[in-house]
């Protein structure tokens, strides 16, 4: 969905970029904007409160979430490293509040020109 709208506004941009970092949902090429729509559960929405709650295999999924949240963060600093600015939105963000999201994208951009 918020492809979409970004496309429809002009604007131009590669799906999972593959050649960098984490490989970006929205990678802005221009501007050296790296976009990730994270799912809630994967990357650890509110996360010390959702952890005591899980029931089934909670070693395997506290392990397998916290080294997703690491990741993450060691994909950020690399993708500023090489000069890209790395911006998150939850998945449920854009989907309940996709004009803000996509506002900030375009905040970015201003700023970076």
């Amino acid at each position: 969905m918020l492809s979409s709208r970004l496309w429809h506004s002009g604007l131009r941009f590669r799906v999972n970029y593959k050649k960098l970092p984490g490989s970006p949902d929205i990678a802005i090429l221009k501007h050296r904007i790296a976009v990730f729509v994270d799912g809630e559960f994967w990357h650890g929405y509110d996360w010390e409160q959702r952890k005591p709650k899980l029931k089934r295999n909670r070693d395997y999924w506290i392990e397998k979430i916290e080294e997703n949240i690491a990741r993450d963060k060691r994909v950020d600093a690399q993708l500023v490293l090489a000069g890209w600015i790395p911006v998150h939105f939850w998945s449920k963000e854009v989907r309940t509040n996709m004009d803000a999201c996509i506002e900030k994208i375009e905040t970015l951009i201003q700023q970076k020109t």
